[in-house]
C-alpha cells in the first residue's frame, strides 16, 4: 500500500542520532529523532521538543565541564562531602543525565552549520544548515494543498528511527566522555508505520493544528512526515497519547496448568501529528521555499 510512497519519503528523510550517559554511570543509550528536508536551500523540519533537545544538549556539556573542573580541584579528607555539596550545586546526581551528543545523518558535507527557529506554541521548528559543500538530499517533498481534505478514516503512514542499531560510541575513562567512533555500525534502519485519522486537533481558539491516528507514533519517529500513498504530506508525527479504555483486568488464569494472578489495565496508545496546515504556515513565516500539490 506504502511502498512506492516509503521509497519516496525516505530520499528526504534523515535520523538524528542520539547518545547520553547517566550521573556515575560508563554505560552509553542510543537513541534518535528524525527529519526531513523541504528544499534545495538546507531547509529541514522537526519537531520542537526536538530542537530544544540539541540545544538543551550543549548547555548540558557546558555544565557538566564546570562541574569536572571545580570537582577535580579537591583533596583531603573532606572530600566526599564537598563533592556532595558540589553535585548539588550543579543539579547533578543518581538518575540525571551528564552528557548527551548529537549527530546528524546523512545530511550534507562540508561544514557543519544548523540554526533553529521554533513555534511558539506548536511542536514545529525549522532546521536551517548552513555553509556545506553538498547537500545529502536532491529530491524534496511535496506538500497537500489543502488540510481541509484530510478526512476522517484516511490512512497515512509515518516514517522515522525508532529502533536504534548504530553502535559508532564508546565511553573514553581517561576523558570521562563519550563520543563517536568510526568502529561500529554508523547507520539505523528505518521504519514505517500505517494508521487511520481518528480525528482532528484543535487549539484553545479552535483553529485545527493537527490530528490523531489510531496507531502510536514511536520514539525515534518524533519530527517524521506523515504522508499518503502517493507520498504527499499531511503532517508531522509529534507524540503518542495513551488513552484509558477502562478493561481492568483483576482474575485467576491458567497458564501450562498452573493458576496465575493477573492484573492488567489497557491503553489504547494513539499518535498526534501536527497538520500539515500549521506547518505550511509556518514555514510561509519564515520565507521558506515549499512545494504544493
Amino acid at each position: 500500500m506504502f511502498v512506492a510512497a516509503i521509497e519516496k519519503v525516505a530520499d528526504f528523510t534523515r535520523p538524528i542520532h542520539t547518545i547520553l550517559r547517566f550521573f556515575g554511570s560508563t554505560d552509553v543509550h542510543p537513541g534518535a529523532a528524525t527529519l526531513f528536508f523541504i528544499n534545495a536551500d538546507g531547509w529541514a523540519l522537526t519537531c520542537r521538543h526536538v530542537a530544544e533537545q540539541l540545544v538543551a544538549a550543549d548547555q548540558l556539556q557546558q555544565r557538566y565541564q564546570s562541574f569536572k573542573a571545580e570537582r577535580d580541584t579537591l583533596a583531603g579528607k573532606k572530600r566526599r562531602h564537598v563533592e556532595k555539596e558540589i553535585e548539588c550545586k550543579h543539579r547533578f546526581g543518581k538518575g540525571a543525565v551528564v552528557e548527551v551528543k548529537n549527530m546528524f545523518v546523512n545530511c550534507v558535507e562540508g561544514p557543519l552549520n544548523v540554526s533553529l527557529k521554533v513555534h511558539p506554541a506548536l511542536d514545529i521548528a525549522l532546521l536551517k544548515f548552513a555553509g556545506f559543500t553538498t547537500l545529502n538530499c536532491t529530491t524534496f517533498p511535496t506538500f497537500a494543498r489543502t488540510g481541509v481534505d484530510l478526512k476522517q478514516g484516511q490512512f497515512l503512514c509515518r516514517l522515522g528511527f525508532p529502533f536504534p542499531e548504530f553502535t559508532n560510541f564508546s565511553y573514553d575513562a581517561m576523558t570521562d566522555t563519550i563520543n563517536w567512533n568510526q568502529v561500529g555500525q554508523k547507520q539505523t534502519p528505518r521504519f514505517p508505520i500505517e494508521g487511520m485519522v481518528t480525528r482532528r486537533l484543535r487549539d484553545t481558539a479552535g483553529v485545527v493544528t493537527g490530528f490523531e491516528l489510531s496507531t502510536p507514533g514511536l520514539r525515534g519517529q518524533s519530527g517524521g512526515p506523515a504522508f499518503d500513498t502517493e507520498g504527499r504530506i499531511w503532517g508531522m508525527q509529534a507524540s503518542t497519547k495513551h488513552l484509558d479504555l477502562t478493561f481492568d483486568v483483576n482474575m485467576d488464569v491458567l497458564r501450562d496448568g498452573i493458576k496465575k494472578r493477573v492484573k492488567d489495565s489497557a491503553f489504547l496508545h494513539v499518535g498526534h501529528c501536527v497538520h500539515v496546515d500549521a506547518l505550511k504556515d509556518f514555514m510561509r513565516e519564515h520565507a521558506v521555499a515549499f512545494t504544493e500539490g
